[in-house]
């Protein structure tokens, strides 16, 4: 099996998680991927392939040389996100794309002169969708290019190599990947999250995050006598919104530039229920937004009465670049790898996060590979063919590096 054909049949299982479920994994859809790959490894001949009852994936491909080498790992998710539909996904290829518009069905076109990128891999086979769902490329690719690169190690063992783990989980677009992983279970000196972006990116350090629930109590009166007594939530949820600066929203940011995201609003009279996410590479400006938050919440309740306004600010993961600059053989060992396979490395921040941020605060230092799909999230994502392949040569390159590094 080539990993375009690995790729096409995971876009064919709905995993879409939800942020509003308190199971793990938050959706039980997951869990029927989740046992097709248990069951893709094990006819892949791997060993230890184990998956706990949260549909935690865990699979070893054994060492093939004597000594000590560091066990090193490689994880993705297979969830997708709750922003997009998941479901009845219809990938196709577009070969050796020309650089015009590409009519994904009717009246749906994906043209670059809206996503310029697309300029970027004229020449190359595109996987795109048909306009009305997401692609599942996150993270989809990078489990096909673990698995893939795996397959690849058994069938040419005249490739030296330790102990590679792999691990596979759900529930990380709502930032809840990394809180059953077993990392002593894992066993690794350190691992790669493959999940990146266009080829080449490597990210060692992302967005400190935190999640904020806003409730807003109103009064429900007859609109005819509510003068001085009705407290129309669906107006406060407004007032608050505008609380917070316009120009730090995901639309007017970029780079090191953190934000407040208004992820959604559910809304009536009497009461209304804000959700959004904070983020910040600072962490001193990070915990600057969370206390803003807080602050505006305060400022409406001694607008309106105490108990109006109330607000529920969590901590979601942190920038994981301070547990990796004190291990940089870590990035060393990855850029090695790209330049050796002919990849051109773009080392660059995170703007949003991975399980490797969470994993590298546990204790396994855990930065970013690209996985090669772009526009993720919604229905224009797409994925080179060729760069799928690059990014399974690289996680070859990179075991067998490893296997000769000397601590």
């Amino acid at each position: 099996m080539d990993i375009t054909e690995r790729f096409l049949n995971y876009t064919k299982f709905d995993t879409q998680s939800s942020e509003d479920s308190e199971s793990v994994p938050s959706t039980s859809k997951q869990l029927l991927f989740a046992e097709y790959l248990k069951k893709e490894l094990e006819h892949e001949g791997l060993d230890d392939v184990e998956m706990d009852e949260k549909g935690y994936l865990y699979a070893t491909l054994k060492s093939n040389i004597k000594g000590h080498v560091p066990t090193i790992g490689f994880i993705s998710h297979y969830d997708t996100s709750p922003d997009c539909s998941g479901a009845d996904i219809k990938a196709q290829i577009v070969r050796q794309y020309d650089g015009s518009d590409i009519l994904l069905s009717e009246g749906i076109t994906m043209s670059p002169k809206k996503f310029p990128e697309l300029l970027q891999h004229t020449g190359e086979d595109l996987i795109v969708t048909d306009g009305t769902t997401l692609l599942g490329a996150d993270d989809k690719a990078g489990i096909a290019e673990i698995v893939q690169a795996m397959v690849y190690l058994q069938q040419h063992k005249e490739i030296k190599h330790g102990k590679i783990r792999i691990a596979f989980n759900p529930d990380e677009e709502i930032g809840m990947g990394a809180h059953h992983f077993d990392v002593e279970k894992f066993g690794c000196d350190w691992a790669y999250t493959i999940d990146g972006g266009d080829v080449g990116e490597l990210e060692f350090e992302n967005f400190n995050a935190a999640s904020a629930k806003i409730s807003i109590k109103g009064i429900s009166v007859h609109p005819g006598y509510a003068k001085g007594k009705m407290v129309n939530a669906n107006v406060l949820a407004n007032e608050f919104a505008s609380m917070l600066p316009k120009d730090e929203t995901p639309e007017t940011t970029e780079g090191y530039q953190g934000f407040f995201h208004l992820l959604n609003i559910q809304s009536n009279v009497e009461l209304a229920k804000l959700s959004y996410i904070i983020r910040d590479h600072d962490r001193e400006r990070f915990e600057d937004r969370k206390r803003l938050i807080c602050r505006c919440a305060e400022l409406m309740n001694e607008k309106y009465g105490e108990g109006t306004v109330t607000a529920e600010v969590n901590d979601q993961y942190y920038n994981m670049k301070e547990k990796i600059d004190p291990q940089m053989h870590v990035i060393d060992l990855v850029l090695k790898a790209m330049q050796q396979v002919g990849v051109s490395p773009k080392v660059k921040p995170i703007r949003g996060g991975t399980d490797g941020a969470q994993l590298s605060f546990k204790g396994l230092p855990c930065p970013n590979i690209f996985a090669g799909g772009i526009n993720f999230h919604g229905p224009y994502e797409f994925i080179p063919i060729q760069s799928m392949e690059k990014a399974t040569q690289v996680i070859v390159k990179i075991c067998e590096l490893t296997a000769a590094y000397n601590e």
